[in-house]
């Protein structure tokens, strides 16, 4: 919001920088959400990846990676919002965040698997998804600046798929020992009117996503405008770019126009 229209000519120094530091915690969160065998830490670490994604395209200095940084912002608060909410549900009933303690839950709380699957499936990008329109604008937009970056850019992508895959085939789909879980109730009304709006944005926004793209194209053009052609020039509202007209002082004015003494 600042970095890009204020210091244009920093934010680009410092862009391969950036770029570099970006895939490093897209790949690190997503190889530390791997590891974790706490939902919380893993959905923690997800996080990590997904904010890789938002500095990377926020510093592709072109209209695609721009509008895809501001939609995976909007689009992780949805989606890891549910899920941390998913995470609290189970906390509240076996009051333990493990994934080894939480197997199984789709026969028990079909509801509760059916939304964890939901946002599970969005936070990895499945097309259809909020997450999707984001990523893939970032990674078209990374891909016109680098083609070797977008690469391994994509490798967090595929890693997602894999944690979060692995982590819904365990809580949803697994087989728990008899004695492993208790007597679980599914999801009541309170916890259904939390996460219910959450699921209608994720699907919204991945089918529908045009009318909050419309409506950042102004402001995303000004932003790629000042951060490429500098602060002398301004975008019209056509899109073109024009110069800045800079005022005369006054007292220049003032001496042009009295008459020559004698």
């Amino acid at each position: 919001r600042f970095s890009l229209p204020m210091l244009p000519d920093a934010s680009k120094d410092f862009t391969p920088m950036i770029v570099a530091l970006s895939i490093i915690a897209i790949v690190y969160g997503a190889y530390m959400a791997l590891a974790q065998a706490d939902l919380k830490k893993l959905i923690a670490y997800s996080s990590v990846s997904h904010m890789g994604f938002v500095t990377l395209g926020l510093f592709m200095f072109n209209q695609q990676g721009i509008e895809g940084a501001v939609m995976q912002m909007v689009n992780h608060g949805i989606t890891t919002g549910g899920l941390f909410l998913c995470v609290g549900v189970i906390y509240e009933r076996t009051h333990s965040r493990q994934i080894a303690d939480n197997v199984g839950l789709t026969k028990p709380m079909p509801q509760y698997a059916t939304l964890l699957v939901i946002f599970s499936l969005s936070s990895l990008g499945l097309p259809g998804t909020n997450s999707f329109v984001g990523e893939f604008l970032i990674l078209v937009g990374t891909f016109l600046w680098s083609k070797i970056a977008a690469a391994l850019a994509s490798i967090g992508i595929i890693l997602a798929a894999a944690y979060m895959l692995w982590m819904v085939q365990r809580v949803a789909f697994g087989v728990p020992s008899p004695h492993q879980l208790p007597k679980l109730t599914d999801l009541n009304r309170r916890e259904m009117a939390t996460l219910i709006p959450l699921v209608v944005l994720v699907f919204w926004i991945g089918l529908f996503p045009n009318p909050i793209l419309s409506r950042m194209h102004a402001s995303v053009s000004n932003v790629v405008a000042r951060a490429t052609h500098g602060p002398q020039e301004s975008p019209t509202s056509t899109g073109q770019i024009t110069p800045v007209i800079e005022p005369v002082p006054a007292a220049q004015t003032v001496q042009s126009t009295e008459a020559p003494r004698p």
